[in-house]
């Protein structure tokens, strides 16, 4: 049985890996998130392909332009095969999302990605503290009217203490206790994400690297078992 809680991220580098991943997970996973990498070559037909075989597809664009253009690209992402969508966390850019989603496509804004420290703010002039800014943009969130962000897990229960009950948290940067962080920063293990109050977790490292993906996958959903 799958967890729909767990999103597999395909961050492989084609289209072949990325469909053989997916036969070799089966039944095991129901959730995907589809990046940049494969939206490039073509992943709008595997997002069709993944949708047609009855998964949750979650297409990460993290779209950022004027409002218009957001709009537009949210109405025709909308109907490829598309659960949820991401854009940036910025007041006009997830207004104009919601304008443009159609169906049941879920918006989330990316509120700072799960890769920044503090150190890497300061070089680009934010002067604002990360929590702080990660706050506000969930503010500005939930005026916007979009469904959810992506956030870290270390930012996941103060969210979860001023955001509606049904408001989703997808938590990148989550490693369970015997995977390494590789280029992430601010991590959390599965269990703990959850219990903070994530509804959704991104994994793809831990499991698209593992010796055996079935088997990892496995042993995430024994961590999350009983939460």
């Amino acid at each position: 049985m799958s967890d729909p809680r767990l999103i597999i991220a395909l961050d492989e580098p084609d289209l072949k890996s990325a469909r053989e991943l997916v036969e070799k997970l089966g039944d095991h996973v129901s959730f995907y998130k589809i990046g940049l990498t494969l939206l490039g070559q073509g992943g709008l037909e595997l997002a069709r392909a993944l949708s047609a075989q009855g998964k949750q597809v979650f297409q990460d664009w993290k779209l950022h332009d004027i409002g218009a253009q957001v709009e537009g690209a949210a109405e025709a992402i909308s109907g490829t095969g598309c659960d949820l969508l991401t854009v940036h966390a910025e007041p006009q850019v997830m207004r104009a999302a919601v304008r443009g989603r159609k169906g049941n496509t879920k918006i989330l804004g990316v509120t700072v990605m799960t890769s920044l420290t503090q150190a890497d703010l300061t070089e680009m002039g934010y002067g604002t503290p990360l929590a702080d800014l990660v706050l506000k943009r969930v503010d500005q969130a939930v005026t916007a009217g979009i469904d959810g962000v992506v956030a870290s897990p270390q930012e996941a229960a103060l969210i979860r203490a001023r955001v509606p009950k049904d408001f989703l948290i997808v938590t990148p940067g989550v490693r369970p206790e015997w995977s390494d962080a590789n280029d992430q920063k601010r991590i959390s293990t599965p269990r703990q994400a959850i219990a903070d109050g994530a509804s959704h977790l991104v994994i793809g490292r831990p499991v698209t690297r593992a010796p055996d993906p079935v088997v990892a996958v496995k042993a995430i959903k024994a961590e999350l078992n009983g939460l």
